[in-house]
């Protein structure tokens, strides 16, 4: 019979022990995952570099060629990497020539732009007026995200792109 005790009461501790590592490891994933929700307006990354080029035709098919780069269907190259806080996340950076000239990067006078990914866009353009930037548009929003146009203190455009957030259930692996 004092077996028998001895048993469940050793039984009875390592269940508790068990239950009490399992809570502390569930507790711990939860804080982690509640700290990195991070929602500081800021650039989290690149999401494009534009540039201007005479024969943007030439050009991305010299970058095929020998650079390997797999032009899409709207001439850019797509790179895909994985977000360091959030690995399931995975992020892309376009590539993309556009003909000298291109009002797109109107109105700076530079031969590129940046795209800037941004998380809390609506919080950085609050920071952004606080700071006398000058904004050049509305934010648009499409399937992929919101975009809105700056300029720097040197006169180039900047474009601010805020990803839709990934569903986890369909984030590429």
């Amino acid at each position: 019979m004092k077996k028998q005790i001895l048993i469940a009461l050793i039984a009875t501790v390592l269940f508790s022990c068990t239950t009490s590592k399992s809570t502390t490891m569930e507790n711990s994933k939860k804080q982690t995952a509640e700290a990195t929700k991070d929602n500081t307006p800021k650039v989290t990354g690149i999401g494009g570099i534009f540039f201007f080029t005479d024969n943007p035709k030439d050009t991305r098919e010299w970058y095929a060629k020998n650079l390997g780069l797999e032009i899409n269907n709207w001439g850019a190259s797509s790179f895909d990497s994985r977000d360091v806080h959030n690995p399931d996340q995975v992020n892309t950076l376009q590539w993309t020539p556009f003909k000298t000239g291109n009002d797109y990067f109107s109105p700076s006078k530079k031969d590129y732009m940046i795209n800037y990914r941004v998380q809390n866009l609506e919080g950085l353009l609050v920071k952004l007026k606080e700071n006398g930037v000058t904004i050049l548009d509305d934010v648009v929003t499409y399937d992929f995200g919101k975009f809105v146009h700056i300029m720097d203190a040197e006169g180039t455009k900047i474009e601010l792109w805020e990803p839709v957030e990934s569903d986890p259930d369909k984030v590429k692996k």
